[in-house]
């Protein structure tokens, strides 16, 4: 059946559903090329062509889409855009973290220019300041990449030599061999950086060309005080001291302008937003990598078990600890949160893709209170807890496993720190039907009212799973009762549900 000749309006999904088809029987351009040049070479694309059709910069004449659809066993009319199928233009990510995206047609609407156009009304009208969205995007490219930033792991490890631990003596020598000068304040200049309405401390900030002034009180907090002493030597080796203020804060922010959050126009997205937020994640993460060089962190962490506590053995943080995590190991199916309170989540990670109960972007009125992190906020006393979680995923039941802490923060602010994983892939790895035994659990959970015992045969498996992955929060979460979670209170799988309405 021939197409019609009005093909340039109906292919909006082409290039997207041909790469996607591509990418899933493990295609290169090459080998489509190939391919289509052996059934019929007088309309079969070049790789470059190809390539063009794929981003929607050309259409295939209707011989050429002819010759594609029969390599795939398709019929031509199905590349079209009457013809639509979710899991077909939805953008590929592999085994890559963050939530799944969607295709960016009609292509012409996501050119450059309409976007720079769009989205500054986009967060002007939602109300989202141009940090928070600069933050967006790094958050969505470090999860793309499951932290891994080879660049800067290797900036760290020639600064720091790899060693550990790092002393606060050793990062004072290499500030001064790489020419920062160290300053003590108690106060700061007047107006200098903040109003006296804020609540927020400034801990340490630079101030060209070459000073680090440090805050008295990080000498009673040694662990922030090499934190923040690596972020800046960062600074220095990644930006060689560009003369930006690089100012941090206690509090339930981070690494922000704080100047600029008082402004009345923060709706509005700054050109330097997005530079100045990229520099300050790279800085801290530059910093996590100076304190917790890759290979000798990761032996310590397979020695420990995981354990939160190590951070003593090294003098960092608990959070320091908590983020490495994410980017060492060898299983990549990680998040991690920082939550002050609902709406106020002072960092995330999503490298398993597992949803949000609520975000900073907009407080919502239905947040699944039985997630980790929520619990831990609403309790009293020290110490961790692990729990393990089932939640269901756009209808595939999911089974987490996270250890949490509260801590306190240098402005005398509580926060909770959660770290964890997806054990569905690592189930999977095992040999075991892993949708099949999350699926029995979940329906344990659902008739005891949300929550239930982990049953002895998925015990055994779980425990086998975490000498596996060598993590002994997992072993001390199968002890306790299982947790079905939601991320809205609207889908709720409890039964009565939390949310009646």
């Amino acid at each position: 059946m021939k197409i019609k000749k009005s093909l340039g309006r109906q292919s909006h999904f082409l290039g997207t559903k041909i790469r996607n088809l591509r990418k899933r029987n493990g295609l290169t351009l090459e080998d489509l090329s190939s391919r289509c040049i052996k059934l019929e070479a007088e309309y079969a694309p070049s790789v470059s062509y190809l390539s063009m059709i794929e981003r929607g910069k050309r259409v295939p004449s209707e011989e050429m889409l002819e010759v594609i659809a029969t390599v795939f066993q398709k019929q031509p009319q199905w590349f079209l855009d009457d013809a639509p199928e979710a899991q077909d233009i939805t953008p590929e990510k592999g085994n890559r973290g963050g939530i799944k995206g969607m295709a960016l047609e009609p292509s012409f609407l996501f050119s450059n220019e309409i976007l720079q156009i769009a989205i500054p009304e986009m967060l002007s009208q939602t109300g989202t300041t141009g940090r928070q969205f600069a933050h967006l995007l790094i958050r969505a490219h470090q999860e793309h990449h499951q932290n891994h930033f080879p660049d800067l792991e290797r900036a760290a490890e020639e600064i720091g030599l790899k060693k550990m631990p790092i002393h606060v003596d050793d990062l004072m020598q290499i500030s001064e061999e790489r020419g920062l000068k160290i300053r003590w304040f108690t106060r700061l200049p007047e107006d200098e950086f903040v109003s006296d309405k804020s609540n927020k401390m400034v801990t340490s900030y630079f101030q060209p060309p070459s000073t680090v002034y440090l805050n008295k009180i990080l000498k009673k907090n040694i662990t922030r005080l090499k934190y923040e002493l690596a972020v800046h030597i960062g600074h220095n080796v990644l930006h060689n001291s560009d003369g930006e203020k690089s100012i941090m804060v206690a509090g339930d922010q981070t690494e922000y302008d704080i100047q600029k959050e008082q402004s009345p126009s923060s709706s509005q997205l700054d050109a330097q937003d997005i530079l100045h937020a990229w520099r300050d994640f790279e800085c801290s993460f530059f910093a996590a990598a100076l304190l917790c060089p890759k290979v000798p962190f990761r032996q310590l962490l397979d020695r420990q078990g995981y354990e939160i506590a190590v951070c003593k053995q090294i003098e960092v943080s608990e959070s320091v600890v908590m983020r490495r995590m994410t980017a060492v190991s060898a299983y990549t199916h990680w998040h991690y949160f920082d939550a002050y309170a609902q709406g106020k989540l002072k960092a995330v990670y999503r490298g398993n893709g597992i949803p949000l109960p609520w975000g900073n972007m907009r407080i919502v009125c239905d947040p699944c209170q039985h997630w980790s992190v929520f619990r831990m906020l609403d309790q009293q006393g020290t110490g961790t807890a692990a729990q393990f979680s089932i939640l269901n995923e756009n209808g595939i039941a999911k089974i987490y496993c996270c250890e949490s802490i509260k801590v306190q923060d240098l402005n005398n602010s509580h926060h909770v720190l959660c770290t964890g994983i997806e054990l569905n892939p690592a189930i999977a790895a095992q040999g075991h039907d892993a949708v099949e035994l999350v699926n029995e659990l979940q329906r344990l959970c659902i008739a005891n009212g949300g929550t239930s015992k982990i049953p002895a045969k998925i015990k055994k498996v779980l425990i086998s799973v975490a000498r596996i992955l060598n993590i002994n929060w997992i072993t001390r979460g199968i002890e306790q009762e299982a947790q079905l979670i939601c991320a809205r209170g609207a889908v709720c799988p409890r039964k009565p549900s939390c949310y009646c309405q």
